[in-house]
């Protein structure tokens, strides 16, 4: 072994800087929707090819040879991918000529492609705001549905519309807590006067002194009867 030999750094550490070095940038969008815009690997498979010519080579527009030689299909299946991609718009060619030298360029552009995916990524998340504000209303409905059963129990019976309007009324027109209106409902069974017109005076006597909790409500009806 020559003397440096110990020095020098391994051929496969070499390697390894050399790999990281030469990643390439993939939009990871490209690869959670591409199924949605009716993409098969092999059209992945060549964009790919396409943005690595670019990325690390400089090579706008690489020649159908080149993406063959990297490919492990017959070059009329890499056409066929090429000419769809092109057709949908995914992909296009962009055509420049040089101002001085006058020559006359072309480059492979994906920005639609970019541009598709972002949509695409808009949609899911819309979606899932709608999902959460659907869950919230079902939460709400639910939770309202409670309210009237409650009632119903403590009444014994079913619920006129007149009542169940009343109901709703404290909750969307005059903005009671539910749990506030539940505790009117228990204030009322506790008196022996259970009827919605004495809720509802427990409900703008709370009102008028500003109540907007149980625990205010149970303080201030602990005050009224020390009275």
């Amino acid at each position: 072994m020559r003397r440096g030999d110990t020095d020098a750094q391994p051929l496969p550490s070499m390697l390894l800087m050399g790999w990281q070095e030469g990643n390439v940038d993939v939009p990871y969008w490209l690869f959670q929707y591409y199924t949605q815009l009716r993409l098969h690997e092999l059209d992945v498979m060549l964009i790919l090819h396409v943005m690595a010519f670019k990325q690390k080579e400089g090579k706008d527009f690489p020649t159908l040879e080149e993406l063959k030689s990297r490919m492990s299909v017959p070059q009329e299946k890499v056409i066929t991918s090429l000419q769809k991609l092109l057709k949908e718009g995914l992909l296009l060619i962009d055509e420049e000529t040089d101002p001085v030298s006058g020559v006359h360029s072309e480059k492979y552009n994906w920005r639609p492609l970019m541009q598709r995916l972002a949509e695409c990524r808009a949609d899911e998340l819309q979606q899932a705001r709608l999902m959460q504000r659907k869950a919230a209303e079902g939460k709400g409905r639910s939770e309202r549905k409670d309210v009237f059963s409650i009632f119903e129990n403590e009444f014994g019976r079913p619920l006129t519309p007149m009542e169940l309007e009343s109901i709703a009324g404290w909750i969307d027109k005059d903005g009671y807590p539910e749990e506030l209106i539940l505790a009117g409902l228990k204030e009322a069974v506790f008196a022996g006067k259970v009827h919605f017109r004495y809720i509802d005076r427990i409900l703008l006597e709370w009102q008028r002194n500003r109540i907007t909790t149980v625990e205010q409500a149970k303080e201030h009806s602990q005050k009224f009867r020390s009275r």
